[in-house]
């Protein structure tokens, strides 16, 4: 839409004679908004390239996918995925050793925006631990050789060229 410079111009001067808490919720109800989460592409450290990838079975989804959630507010994304890994696998690693995709955010056209973030672990040495309810199954697979997938977990792999081609 290609608004007349002095139409727009106007409209600037009069919004910024606003007072300020009105700004706000002018601009709150007119900016799009977005839920932020946080993707752990999670790798087994001891297999040869390309690895094997931990993937969870979740019952109201039809196919694997990755540990993943929203991140609370004002939460450092990588504290986020890691905060997410730990509470739908077992697995505990340290925020600084997740390293950000790229790109490290993927906007989703439901106005989701996950942020993506890898690491590798030992798992042989690195127990699964699943609640039942929200993770029915968590489990390792090859890269090469993975399971039906969820439409948002295949299309995040393939931004990673990970996976089917």
């Amino acid at each position: 839409m290609n608004i007349p410079r002095r139409v727009r111009a106007y409209a600037y001067q009069t919004f910024y004679r606003m007072p300020s808490s009105v700004r706000r919720t002018v601009a709150s109800l007119v900016a799009p908004k977005y839920l932020v989460g946080a993707v752990a592409v999670i790798r087994d450290s001891e297999t040869p390239e390309p690895s094997r990838l931990l993937l969870l079975r979740q019952p109201t989804k039809h196919g694997w996918s990755l540990p993943a959630g929203l991140l609370k507010r004002h939460e450092p994304a990588a504290v986020g995925a890691a905060r997410e890994l730990f509470e739908e696998t077992g697995v505990r690693v340290d925020p600084d050793d997740l390293t950000p995709g790229n790109p490290n955010a993927i906007i989703h056209p439901v106005g989701v925006v996950d942020t993506v973030w890898f690491a590798s672990v030992p798992a042989s040495t690195t127990q699964l631990r699943v609640d039942g309810g929200e993770i029915l199954e968590a489990n390792w697979f090859p890269v090469d050789d993975l399971p039906r997938l969820t439409r948002n977990t295949a299309q995040l792999l393939a931004r990673y060229d990970i996976g089917r081609p």
